[in-house]
């Protein structure tokens, strides 16, 4: 568990919950990226997952500017975590989402709410020009201002796929020439409206109090857990509409929308098909993440993309450790995708027509203690990661 999420009450690694569960029944695919029934010839998914805490910082922009549009973005980051968890399966049309959202009505009005349904709308409407069918299907919107002290914004996706198509990160062994192909979680692709920083939708209980100063402690107390006391919380130097690299706010940076990879994915999948071994989402866990499917295995990540100023930012602020860095965030690459050396290129040029950029950030090979293994080198900084 990473030492700073840990002094906030959480877990990057969720060592607890894959304790919990372990009392439950296994699925007829429980090591995958996702875990899959089999029904006739098809595997079934049904993903649960949401914005996270991103969706206080979009509360603390709304107070200070009044501007309920933020908050269709953190309706794209809901429903991504779920699709782009469920692409690393080989799935990427057909989605059925439900969504659930809990809220405080005496600090999340109408306006809000309204604010949210535009972003999952306008999310499956682009998708739809490139041939991404999610279909939404209503959901839960609950007033639990006992339970809920500002908004949580979640949701929960199904769809299936012909089992023969079928892509289970937990059969990766370490083969000869087995590469990893980074795609890109910054800059702006052909479907989205915006330069975006790379942040994702993880990490954001670590994001902010790094970030953000004092001040929203004395003034916003309901965005932080009660049972921390105030001197842990928002340890940063900025306000969310300061400038920091002389064109973008804090806000800006923070609240860039969560990119989905399911254009790109779609293609690569339609070209290569049997020939991706593996896809990870470095989501929570961040570039440790793929050190929980396969088998004796060391992932070597030695040619990262540079760092995105956003992490940067976070990392300055309180001089987070490299180590504690990987562990939280994506760092600029939020999808890996595992082939043999041959076919990189091809992926790389898919994710060049869209306008992502993609490269080949290491390899696998097999591990020394039998155990999976995350070695990570950059710019002279190398962090071994053992399960």
């Amino acid at each position: 568990m990473s030492d700073i999420y840990k002094s906030y009450g959480v877990s990057s690694g969720k060592e607890e919950v894959h304790a919990a569960i372990k009392v439950m029944k296994p699925t007829s695919r429980s090591g995958a990226f996702c875990q899959a029934v089999a029904m006739g010839d098809d595997y079934h998914i049904i993903h649960a997952d949401g914005a996270g805490t991103k969706a206080i910082l979009a509360y603390l922009a709304y107070k200070e500017n009044g501007d309920a549009r933020v908050f269709e973005d953190i309706a794209v980051d809901s429903i991504v975590m779920n699709t782009d968890d469920m692409l690393c399966t080989g799935i990427t049309t057909d989605f059925l989402v439900s969504n659930t959202i809990g809220r405080n009505a005496q600090r999340i009005p109408q306006e809000v709410l309204s604010a949210i349904m535009r972003g999952y709308q306008q999310f499956a409407d682009n998708m739809a020009d490139f041939g991404i069918n999610i279909q939404l299907c209503g959901g839960e919107t609950a007033d639990i201002g006992d339970l809920v002290s500002t908004i949580v914004v979640d949701s929960t996706a199904f769809a299936k796929i012909p089992q023969k198509n079928f892509i289970d990160a937990s059969t990766l062994r370490p083969q000869k020439e087995v590469v990893i192909v980074g795609l890109a979680s910054f800059g702006q692709s052909s479907y989205e409206q915006k330069t975006i920083s790379g942040i994702g939708s993880n990490g954001f209980t670590v994001a902010r109090h790094e970030t953000l100063c004092k001040d929203y402690a004395h003034r916003f107390p309901e965005t932080f857990s009660s049972t921390l006391n105030i001197e842990q919380v928002y340890n940063g130097k900025y306000h969310l509409f300061d400038q920091v690299n002389g064109q973008q706010t804090v806000a800006e940076l923070l609240l860039s929308p969560c990119r989905t990879y399911l254009p790109i994915m779609k293609t690569v999948y339609q070209e290569l098909g049997s020939h991706i071994l593996s896809v990870i989402h470095n989501t929570g866990g961040g570039l440790t993440k793929s050190i929980n499917f396969g088998q004796n295995i060391r992932y070597i990540k030695d040619n990262l993309f540079d760092l995105p100023f956003v992490f940067e930012l976070i990392q300055s602020n309180q001089d987070i450790s490299f180590k504690e860095l990987w562990s939280i965030f994506n760092c600029g690459q939020r999808l890996e995708i595992y082939c043999e050396a041959t076919y990189a290129q091809t992926i790389i040029d898919v994710a060049k027509h869209f306008n992502v950029a993609a490269q080949i950030i290491g390899r696998i090979e097999p591990s020394a203690s039998s155990k999976n293994e995350v070695l990570i080198q950059y710019k002279g900084n190398e962090v071994l990661y053992a399960k």
